[in-house]
């Protein structure tokens, strides 16, 4: 299921930047009064934007609620860097609990009996996570040491005495499973993992379930009964043709396996797996992808996402009578990471909007009311500034609808029609979503419309439209992108001659590949760590994503028999052909998009002599995780634009 698993591992060179709300508190919000007498919005700087506060709330397999009910745990970069904070429910102010100045630092989960921590971070964005705790007293400890090594938490044992950890220490192709002990940290492997994908255990600790991705089109799962005289893994999805399986998880009373399919249809389904009788049975469908379904603690309540349109839509079941529970009334925008407290009394969630930036609320179930905890936005940014999307779709080369993101300036008209940006997403198999995005925020704010296209290939419209890239990368999707300047052409409040293209990761390589391969097309290009040399870049996948790698090479085609192909469609071999100008910029610890296909790329532009500008962030790898560096590339963007694409039009 390409839908399920594209966000998983087929998405793999995406990252955060081009998709979620990021800032730092510096020095004060500086606040420059817009120029254009129509408009009356201010223009703000970067750093205002980026001095909105990122929260997240711990992955659904950890406890946000402390156990004491008094506190949530959250990460946030308020200190410019993400550590991990104790955000106490009376509205008091947050604890730091981790005090990093350099590797950004997430929260994993509270212990469930007490106030001790586990959190992961890497080193300045290499990927190779530890899971640490951090103890009462506040001293530290890495619970999986080591080098070269990734680890990650999978789940609480459901009797709070040991949790279970993933380590590539065995084996960088492969996750192995452990379990430790919370009294005293002790471990012992349940689980040899042969090349297989982690994705749940289940609460008792008896059942690991497996996905097993063959190809983009096709996958499997399999259960694993570690309590057998056996422990092998059992296939549970046997099959004819091409149809994706994805693991959600365990159901709480360990009798089945929740999962996503889309055999049944164009989107995906979720469907459980009696673990004794074998039988499948349909849980919920819908005219869109089901993203997720979790459980509260005890099952009672089951909370299902579903992708609509490029919005999370929301919904919780009783699953004792069977009826919906309407939730208070909340702020608009979408509902992410529903978690519950031990009593499942109280409700954590966020709620993000293309205005406003992702907030902690708390919803007292038995009361009915909700609580605000966290306030993103910088003060100094008027809520009424910002812009909000509209869901969009215009017609690609071939006739087919390309469903895209717009943002449209305050003041744009025909009498002032403003320059304009198509925004390609990461992946291949990522969606551009509505949602705060400080950087497209600040990109509107200074008078650049934005469209946010969802080209043939992208996740979330159906399984059909999801392929219609296979192995035509840079080419069927490079039109569509094509066409989307001739839509915002066709906009009277757009100036069809001021048109650039901006994109990160897979969205990065599509701008080298448009100003390479349709040079006339695009005013002017910003790479933001894209592919150049898919040769190179497929060759160098990090050793933990063995278990995808059959599915990525058919997706993108395997260097051993698809390298001409891989040659024609990399920009750095045609970048000749490149006369617009170009900005690039790169983390020098990315391991999926090493430096070098940047450095490559500039060096060959610069020959053309056409005007290229570079920035290479030291501490950052595949997207910037440092409000600083977030506020330099900001900048960067803007400054690029005004003198190459703003400034060309006013000559």
């Amino acid at each position: 299921m390409k839908s399920v698993i594209s966000l998983s591992f087929l998405c793999v060179f995406v990252l955060g930047l081009m998709g979620c709300d990021q800032p730092e508190p510096v020095a004060p919000a500086e606040v420059v009064p817009v120029v254009a007498a129509k408009a009356e919005i201010p223009k703000y700087s970067a750093q205002a934007f980026f001095e909105t506060t990122s929260y997240g709330l711990p992955g659904a397999a950890g406890h946000a609620f402390s156990a004491d009910g008094n506190a949530i745990l959250m990460s946030s970069d308020a200190s410019g860097v993400f550590n991990v904070y104790a955000l106490p429910l009376d509205g008091g102010e947050p604890e730091q609990l981790t005090q990093s100045t350099d590797n950004a630092v997430f929260a994993v989960s509270w212990f469930p009996a007490d106030n001790r921590v586990l959190y992961t971070y890497d080193g300045g964005g290499n990927e190779l996570n530890h899971v640490f705790v951090r103890e009462a007293d506040g001293s530290t400890r890495d619970l999986t040491p080591g080098d070269a090594l990734k680890a990650g938490f999978l789940a609480w044992a459901k009797d709070g005495q040991s949790f279970y950890l993933t380590s590539t220490e065995r084996d960088q192709k492969s996750f192995d499973v452990y379990r430790y002990s919370v009294s005293d940290y002790s471990r012992e492997m349940v689980f040899e993992n042969d090349g297989f994908q982690i994705s749940a255990i289940s609460d008792d600790g008896r059942w690991i379930a497996l996905d097993k991705p063959r190809t983009s089109a096709d996958s499997d799962i399999f259960v694993v009964d570690l309590q057998s005289d056996n422990p092998e893994p059992m296939l549970i999805t046997s099959h004819l043709g091409n149809i994706s399986y994805g693991t959600f998880e365990f159901t709480r009373d360990n009798k089945s396996l929740v999962y996503a399919t889309n055999e049944f249809g164009e989107f995906n389904q979720a469907w459980k797996y009696d673990l004794q009788s074998g039988e499948s049975s349909v849980l919920v469908e819908a005219p869109w992808d089901v993203s997720y379904v979790t459980y509260s603690p005890s099952g009672r309540y089951r909370v299902t996402g579903v992708n609509a349109d490029a919005r999370t839509e929301v919904s919780l079941l009783d699953t004792g009578s069977g009826t919906a529970i309407s939730l208070p009334e909340l702020p608009p925008g979408d509902l992410r990471n529903v978690r519950f407290s031990a009593d499942e009394t109280q409700i954590a969630l966020i709620v993000n909007a293309d205005d406003s930036p992702s907030n902690i609320h708390v919803i007292d179930l038995a009361e009915g009311h909700t609580q605000q905890l966290t306030r993103a936005l910088n003060p100094a940014i008027d809520q009424s500034h910002l812009v909000k999307s509209e869901v969009v779709r215009y017609k690609s080369f071939d006739g087919l609808e390309i469903p895209s993101i717009l943002y449209r300036p305050h003041g744009a008209s025909a009498e002032n029609p403003v320059p304009a940006l198509v925004l390609v997403h990461g992946g291949p198999g990522g969606q551009t979503r509505t949602g705060y995005r400080a950087m497209v925020q600040h990109l509107v704010n200074h008078g650049y419309a934005v469209l946010g296209a969802n080209n043939r290939g992208s996740s979330g419209y159906g399984k059909t439209f999801f392929h219609l890239d296979d192995k035509r990368h840079g080419e069927e999707d490079l039109q569509d992108i094509v066409y989307g300047r001739a839509y915002l052409d066709s906009l009277d409040w757009v100036d069809g001659s001021r048109v650039g293209i901006i994109g990160g990761s897979y969205g990065g390589y599509m701008v080298a590949a448009a100003l390479a391969f349709e040079p006339e097309a695009f005013d002017v290009g910003i790479d933001i760590f894209g592919v150049t040399n898919w040769e190179r870049t497929l060759a160098s996948i990090p050793p933990w994503w063995e278990a995808f790698k059959e599915a990525l090479y058919d997706e993108m085609g395997d260097p051993a028999t698809d390298a001409e192909r891989h040659h024609r469609i990399s920009p750095l071999f045609h970048a000749e052909n490149i006369v617009k100008p170009l900005l690039v910029v790169q983390g020098a610890n990315d391991p999926r998009v090493l430096q070098v296909e940047s450095d490559e790329l500039v060096a060959a532009v610069q020959a053309n002599e056409v005007p290229v500008e570079y920035l290479v962030f030291p501490d950052e790898g595949h997207g910037f995780r440092k409000r600083d560096n977030r506020i330099t590339a900001s900048d960067a963007y803007v400054n690029f634009l005004d003198i190459y694409l703003k400034g060309a039009g006013q000559e």
